[in-house]
């Protein structure tokens, strides 16, 4: 535990690297089976059209490009050296390992990529796809991100994840068997559920074999289907004091060793229709990080009495 309160992803890179980490995230040209037909053609419900992707390179580029586009970007901000190559957009081992192969050898073989992360769906993991995550994790760190957003059937039908929790629970085994690190998406304020049902999926996650957790805010994006339902069917969204108390509740339940690799997230300013405080990203990491004092002052103030 830190400064932080927790283990936060910051700690853990420089830490693990000697120094601070900047994530650049690429695009595979992949598609997802929950859009393509396979097992479904609208993705899931709080989906854009970019497939969660919204802040990644042009497909269109090669992967070096797209680094070198990612790392003039941050050179305006930051003089990072080291780099995760994050292959975001849609699912990025849906594709066939002769495919897959380059691409990621490609990003994991260059100079400045330290870690190779890569988001994906469980039932988009096999044999031939462990092989190679294992070739890859010899050559450096291999992350596997899973957006498991919720242990409940009925929001998982409700959002059409299309993929069960025991396919979940399959792929993190067999990863885990890989010695291939997991990291876990989980949404909070997702439509029906209650902070229990949202505490129930986040203490899932503490006492499972993944390493790290993202836990996001939920997001109502323009032209998502999730926007359609809101507009028809208004549910309650979290406040900002009413997230920074609950994301407290939930990092108090996570062990020492998780890495927490996201508290709230970005949603893209110009379709982020709410919640529209979320898009000062400041302030709500400060309001969190004083919450998360007061509970140790509180709770220290209360031991010594």
């Amino acid at each position: 535990m830190n400064q932080n309160h927790f283990y936060s992803l910051d700690t853990y890179l420089k830490e693990t690297f000697g120094e601070k980490v900047y994530r650049i995230s690429l695009n595979g040209g992949m598609t997802c089976p929950n859009r393509d037909g396979t097992k479904g053609t609208r993705g899931c419900i709080f989906c854009s059209r970019g497939g969660s992707g919204d802040f990644a390179e042009n497909h269109l580029l090669s992967v070096s490009e797209q680094i070198a586009s990612g790392q003039k970007k941050l050179a305006a901000k930051t003089k990072c050296r080291k780099f995760i190559a994050y292959f975001q957009a849609y699912t990025n081992t849906y594709a066939p390992v002769s495919y897959l192969r380059p691409l990621f050898l490609e990003a994991i073989r260059h100079p400045d990529i330290v870690v190779l992360s890569i988001a994906t769906r469980p039932d988009c993991i096999n044999d031939e796809i462990l092989t190679l995550l294992s070739e890859l994790n010899q050559i450096k760190p291999v992350w596997i991100e899973f957006g498991l957003q919720t242990i409940h059937e009925k929001t998982a039908d409700f959002i059409r994840r299309e993929f069960s929790l025991a396919c979940y629970e399959t792929a993190v085994t067999a990863l885990h068997t890989c010695k291939i690190p997991v990291i876990t998406h989980v949404i909070l304020g997702l439509p029906g559920e209650t902070k229990q049902d949202m505490l129930d999926t986040v203490n899932y996650v503490a006492h499972s074999t993944v390493s790290g957790v993202k836990l996001q805010l939920l997001h109502v994006l323009s032209d998502t289907d999730l926007a359609d339902y809101y507009e028809q069917h208004p549910f309650p969204l979290f406040t900002l004091e009413e997230y920074c108390d609950f994301i407290a509740d939930c990092l108090e339940l996570l062990p020492p060793s998780m890495v927490v690799h996201r508290i709230t997230g970005d949603g893209p300013r110009a379709l982020l229709l709410a919640p529209r405080w979320s898009t000062d990203k400041k302030r709500v990491l400060n309001t969190i990080r004083k919450r998360l004092q007061e509970r140790k002052t509180y709770q220290g103030s209360k031991f010594q009495s």
